[in-house]
């Protein structure tokens, strides 16, 4: 097999992750990112299972995901006095283990530095295709010839706008909104890893969640699609403010924090609905290709998914025409475990009587049988071990 040259759009879990394993497998490497640098804080991630375990144990960074690892959260929710009505547990939301997405994203990053190149500050325009390779434009940088493209740049995608056509054809708004803002409270190394409790409050259509005077807050709201620049904090900011006035319990005090938080983020509770993630000289990997918001399985979609491409072009000696097809055929199958999740719709429901149904769930032995449920599909794949074959031949 040649030496492929390949390009990844995308610095936060599927792409790095991929870059670890087609650099491992002897491709030439490029990863490209338009932040300035790798991307600290944000969410928390988590993985559960058998399967994911393993792809993270043959890459070499269980251990440092253990080391980096949050403590469980439990979410109360409370009427408007603070009165309890039903808990979702941290062990459902965090799954075997939780981490930042920030500290996910560095370790993986070190893992790779040394052997990909990557370019921070700089995205794609323009992505043509010939006989012998993909022609790349930049924001910023001259154009360069790759063998192949991956797009590992999130649900919104520009990879997969520019190989596949606009994201309306592809990405289904699930009918609620979701803003993060202020630090993550394992954001603190100094914070032991502990059992921690955040507090939740639902009217009709609307859910604030936060842990106590300046700590983390998440808004989650039903709406149609909105007209908004998501570079646009103010915006954004003032998004929420209109949504959530007149709310009660501790909604108030939450607003007037908002205002003094920098990290806010607002975006759509989307589902990435695909028939196929590769076409000619071009692939996608992570919520690219199977995001669903908040669905509870993207991380270890982006890390397994990165692993079976890179495996399927390796075992193919390059043939990217037989290990895509491969890849998309494993997948299709796999990421069926995103698909019907919405979590716009469960933890905010748009009636009074939805409200009342999930938290009688939530207490149920429905909702244990769920998280069983969900556990289990985390590892039905048939996963190979592509390092021992490809080291056997």
């Amino acid at each position: 097999m040649r030496n492929l040259s390949v390009l990844i759009s995308g610095a936060g879990i599927a792409g790095p992750s991929l870059a670890y394993w087609l650099s491992r497998y002897g491709f030439a490497v490029t990863v490209i990112e338009r932040a300035a640098a790798p991307r600290p804080g944000g969410q928390a991630v988590d993985f559960k299972g058998s399967t994911h375990r393993t792809v993270l144990e043959r890459m070499g960074v269980w251990d440092e995901i253990q080391a980096h690892r949050t403590g469980t959260t439990d979410v109360v929710f409370v009427d408007e006095r603070g009165a309890r009505l039903a808990t979702m547990s941290g062990e459902f939301t965090g799954g075997d283990v939780e981490i930042l997405r920030g500290d996910l994203a560095a370790i993986l990053y070190r893992h790779t530095a040394n052997d990909c190149e990557y370019v921070f500050g700089d995205s794609i325009t323009g992505l043509t295709e010939t006989a012998d390779g993909v022609l790349v434009t930049f924001e910023h940088g001259p154009a360069r010839t790759f063998d192949l493209v991956f797009g590992a740049d999130g649900i919104h995608s520009r990879v997969r706008r520019l190989a596949f056509g606009p994201e309306r054809d592809f990405v289904r708004h699930l009918g609620h909104y979701y803003c993060v803002a202020g630090a993550s409270p394992w954001s603190d190394s100094a914070t032991p890893r502990e059992r921690i409790v955040s507090y939740g409050h639902n009217a009709p259509g609307l859910l604030a969640i936060s842990g106590g005077s300046k700590a983390q807050q998440l808004y989650l709201f039903a709406a149609p699609e909105l007209d908004y620049a998501r570079d646009d904090a103010d915006a954004q900011r003032r998004i929420i403010e209109e949504r959530y006035a007149g709310l009660g319990w501790e909604v108030p005090r939450m607003l007037t924090e908002l205002t003094e938080f920098d990290d806010v983020y607002l975006d759509s509770i989307g589902q990435v609905r695909m028939d196929r993630y590769t076409a000619g000289r071009v692939a996608l990997v992570g919520d690219a290709a199977y995001g669903n918001t908040l669905g509870g399985f993207g991380s270890g979609l982006a890390v397994v998914g990165a692993y079976v491409i890179a495996g399927e072009l390796a075992l193919a000696d390059g043939d990217h025409a037989a290990a895509f097809a491969r890849y998309d055929e494993i997948m299709r199958r796999y990421a069926k475990i995103a698909g019907n999740a919405n979590a716009g719709k469960f933890l905010a429901p748009t009636t009074a009587f939805g409200i009342r149904m999930r938290n009688w769930f939530l207490e149920s032995r429905l909702f244990t049988l769920m998280t069983k449920y969900g556990d289990n599909a985390a590892t039905d794949i048939d996963l190979r071990d592509y390092p021992a074959l490809l080291a056997a031949r």
